[in-house]
């Protein structure tokens, strides 16, 4: 590879960094945002942002074709971290004593202050390409800046109204934040809500079944009597000598229906049970697929949970080297719950930069939530970038044999 593309690959692979850690913050932002222009705006530019690394990524492997694009800058990667810690003190702003008014607003600020760094970085990648005679990168550095200019501009409108909102709070005594509108209230209210539809569906299905079952315990027992009845009365006709014998009979076909009834009244309960516990299940795993959902869940959890909630037992005698150890087994909602909890107790550094490197974005929505045969299953209908990025996040995180040698059948041996 010639130097000026070199360079050009170096340049690719900062701007695709700036745009990985640019995703977390406004995950994290989204969050704690209620509903509104701005967290409208948030969430649009959340999209463009994943765009945006997605395109420099497949640019920086057309221009570097002969190595994993993703290897190829996890070196540049460690220029911007500084960057990243800096953008992500954002959550850490949320819970200082300030008003709800005032975080927003500083969240803006920060937000501009990000905006105004990737406009410079995009000038001086168009800049460099042209330079050097790369037209395709200098005109993909041209279209990203110009959604860039355009999430700054926006944001800049938003400052008057929302400086407004904090005189009417902090000077006037008017509040008007509401954290239960917030992005991670929704969305632990849609994961509520999709589990109380489907445990109310599941009750209402236990009921249908126990009232079949008591219909029809109660017709097998009328039935029972009836016929004891009747045999009865025609062993008390024939003689007395008989009548003995049919009561006794007649006895046992009532205990025996009773005995009947009771198993299938018993067996109904239990499927329906059964049903409801699986229906309820499947719900929550599905509620988890909402984009941001699972890093929301965990990070509420974590808010919240005590040291017996966190998914390593005996968390807070473990040493920083025993729970890193554990880390990568972890899933995206159970490493924010442990971020969250780290943060509100000791607040060690070291293990909390460890987490942040394993908090990335999911191969897909709900991956965490599969196994490795469905994970496997879907493989087949991936492409080589998605298949490339399960590798990568396989490696961070579980590692599973099985997965891994799937892949390596699909891209290869690891060279």
């Amino acid at each position: 590879m010639a130097r000026s593309e070199q360079k050009v690959v170096q340049y690719l692979g900062e701007a695709h960094a700036s745009e990985v850690a640019l995703t977390r913050v406004l995950q994290s932002q989204i969050a704690v945002t209620p509903r509104g222009t701005v967290r409208s705006g948030l969430e649009a530019h959340l999209v463009e942002t994943k765009d945006h690394a997605s395109r420099l990524r497949e640019r920086i492997k057309e221009l570097d074709a002969g190595r994993n694009p993703l290897q190829a800058v996890v070196g540049l990667t460690e220029t911007v971290i500084g960057q990243t810690l800096a953008l992500s003190k954002t959550p850490l702003d949320l819970v200082r004593g300030v008003g709800g008014e005032e975080k927003i607003l500083k969240n803006v600020k920060d937000a501009c202050a990000t905006e105004a760094l990737e406009i410079a970085t995009y000038d001086a990648l168009e800049a460099l390409a042209k330079a050097v005679g790369d037209e395709r990168t200098a005109t993909l550095a041209a279209s990203i800046r110009a959604d860039e200019r355009a999430m700054l501009d926006r944001l800049l409108g938003e400052i008057p109204a929302l400086a407004k909102a904090v005189v009417r709070a902090e000077v006037e005594g008017d509040p008007s934040f509401d954290p239960t509108t917030t992005g991670a209230a929704d969305a632990v209210k849609e994961v509520r809500d999709a589990v109380t539809g489907a445990a109310d569906e599941a009750s209402t299905a236990v009921k249908g079944r126990a009232t079949k079952a008591r219909t029809t315990a109660k017709r097998t027992t009328t039935k029972a009597k009836a016929d004891a009845k009747r045999t009865a009365s025609r062993a008390t006709s024939t003689a007395k000598a008989k009548t003995s014998r049919a009561t006794t009979t007649a006895k046992e076909t009532t205990a025996k229906a009773t005995s009947t009834a009771k198993e299938t009244t018993s067996k109904a309960r239990a499927g329906a049970t059964s049903a409801a516990k699986k229906t309820t299940a499947s719900a929550a795993k599905q509620a988890r697929k909402v984009p941001g959902a699972a890093s929301a869940e965990g990070t509420v959890k974590g808010t919240v949970a005590s040291a017996t909630d966190l998914p390593i037992a005996g968390y807070d005698d473990k040493t920083v080297e025993e729970i890193d150890a554990r880390l990568p087994d972890l899933s995206q909602v159970d490493l924010a719950k442990v971020a969250a909890y780290e943060r509100r107790h000791q607040d060690r550094s070291t293990l909390l930069d460890r987490v942040d490197v394993l908090r990335v974005d999911e191969p897909w929505s709900g991956y965490d939530e599969q196994t490795a045969a469905e994970i496997t299953k879907a493989l087949k209908a991936a492409t080589d970038a998605t298949v490339r990025d399960v590798q990568a996040y396989e490696r961070a995180h579980k590692a599973r044999t099985g997965l891994t040698k799937a892949i390596e059948r699909r891209l290869g041996p690891v060279t």
